[in-house]
């Protein structure tokens, strides 16, 4: 017989409050009926008239410039079904997940655009991994988005039929399909036709949406009170005490960030997306004496590149955030440079070991003696007195040439303002 899992309840409840709904204290199961080979018993057990939240909202971007409240409809407890994999023709199912506690969110028709359902399905994935209640890891399937597409002329307020695309399990499938499916519909009406309401699977590899099923109304399903699972009964202290295991969210979180560190609004959102990243920065922040400004460009850069090139996640990181902020502290103070702040970042996530340590055995303390970055910048100056001529008559590009050849003669330690300030000077100095 089934039961209902209580962690399951507890972290529902949860996401509906994050996502402002209200709860509702007397929720109630019921079997949906319909076969699939996803469902052998030929019902899956839901929630339809009273879902453990409802009447909830999510503020999106709806173009980049203006902000959109998606209305959030129900947040309802339901149990997974198998996975289905498409072939040919014949299916594979792995039952491995049927009958695990799943979350459904639905929005209400709100969103108007490809970008804004982006925004609204990143936010909802950050909201999620903020409260612990998913990994987000898409790619393994334990979040999916399923995107309701319909198209009608502009100006009109009709809903037409619509389409329901299945199983998206990227961000960039969902954009994709939802484009696709968007096109697909105008085209089909351009041409006189009618659009047919169906279920439709996103095949990536061809890049079109492919008919799977018809799509049922609520009464195909047949609803009706699961027998086997009594109503919730959810009391006002329960609800406070799930109530006060919120965290600072991601809107929170970002606007906290630009308050109080002074970033802008697309800095902070790229620290915010991730709870572990954000967490992170603000660890480095609090051990060093750079600014916040200074501590994202490094992570946002060097730091983030690293990540990327080497196929990790911020959670695989074992640099300590007080050993980053050492480091970006010495370039900062100019006890090393940019170059070689960034060849010490790399040994230290290679080997770990201390920034002050690896500057020493590597000899990339800065050269910031005047007379000694002078004399190179003479010797360089004397020693190519065509691209001076070629400089000084209007080919300004080579600038950047002989700053590569200072470079080049310190191996980077030279202090880049003082090298450029010398260089400007003795460039000046030549002209006829």
């Amino acid at each position: 017989m089934p039961v209902v899992n209580k962690k399951a309840t507890e972290l529902a409840a949860l996401v509906g409050l994050a996502l402002n709904c209200s709860i509702n204290k007397h929720n109630t199961f019921a079997r949906k009926n319909y076969y699939y080979p996803d469902l052998p018993k030929g019902y899956q057990i839901s929630q339809y008239e009273l879902p453990i939240a409802e009447k909830g909202w999510l503020e999106v971007n709806a173009d980049g410039e203006n902000r959109l409240k998606v209305r959030v409809r129900r947040v309802h407890i339901e149990e997974d079904t198998a996975k289905l994999a498409h072939e040919k023709n014949y299916a594979l199912v792995d039952f491995n997940r049927a009958g695990v506690p799943l979350l459904e969110i639905v929005s209400e028709p709100d969103i108007r655009t490809v970008e804004a359902a982006l925004d609204y399905a990143t936010k909802v994935r950050a909201i999620l991994r903020y409260l612990g209640v998913n990994s987000g890891d898409m790619e393994k399937g334990v979040l999916r988005f399923e995107a309701n597409i319909s198209v009608r002329p502009v100006g009109s307020d009709e809903f037409r039929t619509r389409t329901e695309i299945k199983n998206l399990n990227s961000f960039r499938a969902l954009v994709r399909a939802s484009q696709y499916e968007i096109e697909r519909q105008i085209k089909i009406y351009e041409e006189g036709g009618t659009v047919v309401q169906e279920t439709l699977g996103w095949d990536d590899a061809r890049e079109v949406t492919t008919s799977q099923r018809s799509k049922e109304e609520a009464h195909d399903y047949r609803y009706f009170p699961e027998p086997d699972l009594p109503p919730l009964q959810l009391s006002d202290s329960w609800i406070e005490s799930i109530r006060s295991q919120l965290p600072e969210l991601p809107e929170a979180k970002t606007a906290r960030f630009i308050a109080d560190f002074g970033l802008t609004p697309s800095e902070a959102r790229f620290l915010t997306v991730d709870l572990a990243l954000a967490n992170y920065f603000e660890g480095v922040v609090a051990k060093s004496k750079s600014p916040a400004k200074t501590i994202h460009s490094w992570i946002a850069g060097e730091f983030m590149r690293y990540l990327n090139d080497s196929g990790l996640s911020i959670d695989d990181v074992t640099l300590a955030p007080e050993t980053l902020a050492k480091l970006i502290d010495m370039v900062t103070d100019k006890t090393i440079g940019a170059s070689a702040g960034k060849t010490v970042l790399t040994e230290l996530f290679k080997n770990g070991g201390d920034p002050a340590q690896i500057v020493k055995e590597k000899n990339l303390l800065q050269m910031t003696d005047v007379s000694a970055i002078l004399e190179i910048v003479t010797k360089i100056l004397n020693d190519n007195p065509k691209e001076v001529d070629d400089y000084n008559a209007g080919k300004e590009t080579l600038f950047q040439w002989f700053m590569g050849q200072v470079a080049r003669a310190t191996k980077g330690k030279a202090d880049p303002n003082v090298a450029k300030e010398l260089m400007v000077k003795g460039l000046k100095e030549r002209r006829k």
